[in-house]
């Protein structure tokens, strides 16, 4: 795999790099939902026997993001309005209850180095090269799940992880720098005030309000559903 192919897989199994690359191949658009995986196509370009090929889309399948289906074969799984919901309904428990935790245990040193970062994310702003803010965001929130200290909570996050990007990835074309750093200030201001029930309430909400941009997005206003959440 001239992607530095044959290097890429000497640390991990095969499979488990293969997963990752077609993950990496999804989020970066090269692979989109209805695609077809080849098995054939994708263990010539890696050069690789096809059995690791299959055992990686046994594993996506397993989580969700690969279907087989009779006569096709492997495809990219479309994200349906009600996965949309599960995910975003899931983060919300998941990082309303990480922040809680992180307003009680993240070091006052901890919680200025996230405010830094922010700080730098905010000088982005005026940088026309940078189109969007997503992996800063991505890495506040990230850094709020390590922050809670809670390993089964860091564990299902990372279930999850691949889900969120994919969604932000979609959003992305819609949501502004201006409204990822002016959004992102109230998790810090949450974490510094070091209040558990009101972080965990503004958490919920930041992530509903994502839900909210989402399927007014795609068009879908009728999912709406504050109760659901708050």
């Amino acid at each position: 795999m001239s992607y530095e192919k044959q290097d890429l897989f000497h640390k991990q199994s095969m499979s488990e790099q293969l997963v990752d690359y077609i993950k990496t191949q999804i989020l970066n658009g090269e692979l989109n939902p209805g695609d077809r995986v080849v098995e054939t196509k994708l263990a010539k370009e890696l050069n690789i026997s096809q059995t690791p090929v299959r055992e990686a889309l046994r594993q996506l399948q397993g989580e969700g993001i690969i279907m087989i289906v009779p006569n096709r074969g492997p495809l990219v799984c479309d994200l349906k309005i009600e996965d949309v919901f599960e995910i975003y309904s899931m983060r919300s428990v998941l990082e309303g209850l990480a922040i809680r935790l992180a307003t009680q245990l993240a070091t006052d040193e901890e919680i200025a180095e996230l405010e830094h970062y922010y700080n730098e994310m905010k000088s982005k702003l005026t940088n026309e090269k940078i189109t969007h803010l997503l992996k800063e965001s991505f890495y506040i929130h990230d850094t709020i799940i390590r922050l809670s200290r809670h390993n089964r909570l860091m564990q299902m996050y990372k279930s999850i992880s691949f889900q969120i990007a994919l969604v932000n990835r979609i959003l992305g074309t819609y949501s502004t720098k201006e409204k990822e750093v002016m959004e992102h200030w109230e998790l810090i201001d949450a974490l510094k005030r070091r209040d558990p029930q009101y972080a965990e309430n503004t958490m919920r909400k930041h992530i509903y309000r994502s839900y909210c941009d989402f399927i007014e997005f795609q068009g879908q206003s009728d999912f709406k559903n504050e109760d659901n959440w708050l």
